[in-house]
């Protein structure tokens, strides 16, 4: 059934949750993601029962667990910076919320085998925290957290503290991981691209509430706010107003103006994202009205293409392909047509 969170409302000092609504489904990955203060960590830990809120509700599995003590709510919390006792070994770190359970020892065993060996965490038992690396010390983290089978893992900005490279192995463990064993994640984090490689779905988070959610190509290529679009790292992103005349609906951004699908009137957003448009050296022949010609302002190759800023009147930002890149013998200063269809502008 998953976790309902339903209007969910806390003040903190000086820092307030608004009427947080979603839900998340039994066996999803959804991720919550937002800049740094605003709200994602306190919105976990008040799930998790260590806020108590001023109002709404938290159902889990049709059972109101609002009120109840963390204890009670088999929830599993993976924090940032690990959390491990520096004095205890990694396997009496797995062990330590088991123990308290006063399972019988081979179901301790049993457990213990399961998740050390779910994480490539065999040969590290005996060692202590210190002495192993961050992204280590997480999979003992996150072990911990599921030797206890909580019925929701909530994961806090689990990646924060490795390196760029012990992230992306430990991002592709823990999609591996939820493949195999489907538990209920609610997994934070700033970053959108850790949110589009593990999310199902995205919940945005800003100034302590929730303002869309969605899949995360929906998220990416559909923002409903400017925030959203900027936070998602929208290139051509104009403020314009639309403008119907006789057959033709479209939106003038003050030096051009240029054809949307809209039933919107009025003063809108317009992204378009930067592989819908088509850079050409001649007049791109095609059925799309969107054509203009301008010049190279600049050219920055990143790992799998070229990022192009074309000036038409305004700036617009296109990625191609390094062998287009190539074919076209495009420089700096070169004169260049961009052209996309009415379709790929999507209108908030």
């Amino acid at each position: 059934m998953g976790i309902k969170i339903k209007e969910l409302s806390i003040s903190l000092g000086g820092f307030s949750l608004s009427n947080i609504t979603f839900s998340v489904k039994d066996g999803e990955y959804f991720v919550i993601l937002g800049p740094t203060g605003s709200g994602k960590t306190t919105l976990l830990e008040t799930i998790a029962g260590l806020n108590k809120p001023d109002r709404g509700e938290i159902i889990l599995n049709g059972r109101r667990i609002t009120n109840m003590p963390p204890e009670e709510r088999n929830l599993g919390f993976v924090y940032q910076d690990y959390a491990l006792f520096p004095h205890l070994s990694v396997k009496e770190n797995i062990l330590f919320g088991l123990r308290l359970k006063r399972l019988k020892r081979q179901d301790l065993e049993e457990r213990l085998k399961k998740v050390v060996n779910l994480l490539s965490l065999q040969r590290l038992q005996k060692e202590n925290p210190g002495d192993l690396s961050g992204g280590e010390r997480q999979k003992v983290a996150l072990a911990r957290a599921l030797i206890l089978e909580p019925r929701i893992l909530l994961l806090d900005e689990p990646f924060q503290a490795l390196d760029p490279h012990t992230r992306k192995g430990f991002q592709i463990a823990l999609k591996r991981l939820h493949e195999d064993l489907k538990p209920t994640v609610i997994h934070v984090t700033h970053s959108f691209e850790e949110a589009l490689t593990l999310g199902e779905r995205i919940g945005v988070i800003n100034r302590g509430e929730i303002i869309q959610i969605g899949k995360p190509q929906e998220i990416f290529r559909k923002p409903k706010t400017r925030f959203v679009a900027e936070f998602v790292g929208a290139e051509n992103l104009f403020k314009g107003n639309i403008i119907k005349r006789d057959d033709r609906t479209f939106i003038d951004i003050g030096p051009i103006s240029f054809d949307v699908v809209t039933s919107r009137i009025g003063e809108v957003h317009a992204v378009i994202r930067e592989d819908e448009i088509i850079l050409s050296n001649e007049p791109f022949r095609s059925s799309a009205r969107d054509r203009f010609q301008g010049k190279i302002v600049s050219i920055t190759e990143l790992n799998l293409c070229y990022r192009v800023v074309v000036d038409v009147g305004v700036q617009f930002s296109v990625l191609i392909t390094k062998r287009s890149f190539e074919e076209l013998e495009l420089f700096h200063g070169k004169d260049v047509f961009i052209t996309w269809k009415a379709s790929s502008v999507h209108i908030f």
